[in-house]
């Protein structure tokens, strides 16, 4: 396929003039264990978001893997299913309250790090001017329980709304919600990377919240790798070097935004470098090492659990689901 040629190329010309920097020796196999396998699957990127799986190929194979693939998620699936479905080992940015719902539903999913702060807009007409606003208007959504109409939940009874009986939810995959917005059917949908780019290009709506700098959502992670708890049990060695590469790559995505971007384009991943940059330049991809992803996961089940998406306590899914271990050797090895 054409895109593969594409990512081969982009990966290549990566490592010329910055990426290769990036790259360090990996340690020795007497100072970590030689790799129990070389192969590691993540689902195909569907959002500039998610940059650092972009990234990561070069940087893996740097680390001795052999054997990457980028696996197609149906579009009736999502990546963490497929991650607990065994098709997909590890998602380097799956926003963090589907994954809470996940785990604390028994899903074989495990948390090991938080990526980046941000990336979700909420966008609204003249007539929303804050999340209060919301009450009895319009709100679209692709599917309920999805991760959109959770965080817009999340956002409306952090201010006392009632998001099942006080908002208007519009569900609908085709017109997309974005398109609903922009015919002006809908009132109010929550985006990300590259819509808000497109709304903001198109004058359409303006923004009532940013993630990435409206507190308190600015203050926690927004997305965190996880990985398939199988494969994390069984190859712990594996899982550090997949996370070492994932974290480079993050930061690679804070401090070489351009260069991505332009990369992003040449190899096709999307049309817009503008858009790209902007997505880019914006989220805080070097936040991984400064922010506690614990009191992410804690912030977001409680708000969760109060709206009775999980009955498990934050407790009990941090313990059931994650595993801090690797990130904390990282935090020692990448920023010393």
């Amino acid at each position: 396929m054409p895109i593969i040629q594409n990512r081969r190329q982009f990966l290549t010309t990566l490592s010329l003039a910055g990426a290769a920097s990036m790259v360090r020796a990996p340690p020795s196999p007497a100072a970590e264990g030689d790799l129990e396998t070389t192969t590691v699957r993540f689902a195909k990127p569907d959002s500039i978001c998610i940059a650092p799986e972009y990234v990561a190929d070069e940087l893996l194979r740097a680390d001795d893997f052999t054997d990457i693939r980028y696996v197609d998620v149906p579009e009736n699936s999502t990546r963490l299913k497929a991650i607990a479905g065994g098709e997909v080992d590890f998602t380097a940015a799956n926003f963090v309250a589907p994954i809470i719902v996940a785990v604390a539903s028994g899903e074989p999913i495990i948390v090991l790090a938080g990526m980046h702060v941000g990336c979700f807009e909420l966008f609204g007409h003249e007539n929303i001017r804050s999340v209060a606003d919301l009450k009895g208007k319009k709100v679209g959504v692709p599917g309920l329980g999805s991760s959109r109409q959770m965080f817009v939940s999340i956002m409306a009874a952090h201010i006392g709304l009632d998001p099942v009986n006080d908002i208007n939810w519009v569900t609908s995959q085709s017109p997309t919600p974005i398109e609903l917005f922009a015919d002006r059917k809908i009132d109010a949908f929550l985006g990300f990377s590259p819509e808000p780019q497109d709304l903001r290009a198109r004058r359409i709506g303006h923004v009532v919240i940013d993630t990435t700098v409206d507190r308190p959502w600015s203050q926690y992670f927004c997305c965190m790798v996880a990985g398939n708890s199988e494969y994390v049990r069984r190859h712990p060695v594996a899982t550090k070097r997949v996370m070492r590469a994932l974290l480079k790559a993050g930061d690679l995505c804070a401090t070489e935004p351009a260069r991505v971007a332009q990369r992003l384009v040449d190899a096709g991943f999307t049309a817009r470098y503008d858009y790209a940059l902007q997505s880019l330049s914006k989220l805080p991809y070097d936040k991984w090492s400064e922010y506690d992803p614990e009191d992410t996961l804690r912030f977001y089940a409680l708000r969760l659990h109060e709206l009775g998406f999980v009955k498990s306590s934050p407790q009990k899914i941090i313990a059931d689901g994650t595993d801090w271990r690797f990130l904390n050797e990282l935090k020692r090895e990448l920023k010393a």
